[in-house]
């Protein structure tokens, strides 16, 4: 008995129900940072840049990060300075360049909302093991 391959209409149900899985999973992501976001009185956008923040960074390197505009970085950038949680400071290899720094304060509150991200989060159902095989996956798709 041999196997016949899967037909054109089958190939694209088959994504049409893994793009609504992936669409479903990214609605779920944003309102968890959304409603953790907000216990801090953050915006959703200046969670995610917070999240980011992972060392010093280039408005362009927190943009790309982020998945927006260098535009809409700079803005939510701009409320997180008036607010001393982050400093630009003179980019040591580029001078046409500033870097993106955390404050202290900046620090502390980047590791309340990272407590308050991972908790009850969407992916927090799924094992380590699962976690990375997903993204194994993900990345796989994206190549």
């Amino acid at each position: 008995m041999t196997r016949s391959e899967p037909t054109s209409e089958a190939l694209a149900a088959a994504e049409r129900n893994l793009c609504g899985l992936v669409n479903a999973l990214a609605r779920q992501i944003e309102g968890h940072i959304r409603e953790r976001s907000g216990a801090l009185n953050l915006t959703a956008a200046q969670a995610v840049a917070l999240r980011e923040l992972t060392g010093p960074l280039t408005m362009r390197d927190l943009a790309d990060r982020m998945a927006c505009e260098p535009s809409n970085a700079t803005f939510v950038i701009d409320r997180l300075e008036e607010q001393g949680i982050v400093e630009r400071r003179p980019h040591p290899n580029d001078r046409r360049a500033k870097q993106l720094v955390l404050t202290p304060e900046g620090t502390a509150l980047r590791e309340r909302l990272l407590a308050l991200l991972t908790e009850d989060s969407p992916l927090a159902q799924l094992t380590p093991q699962d976690q990375a095989a997903l993204s194994e996956l993900l990345l796989r798709a994206l190549r």
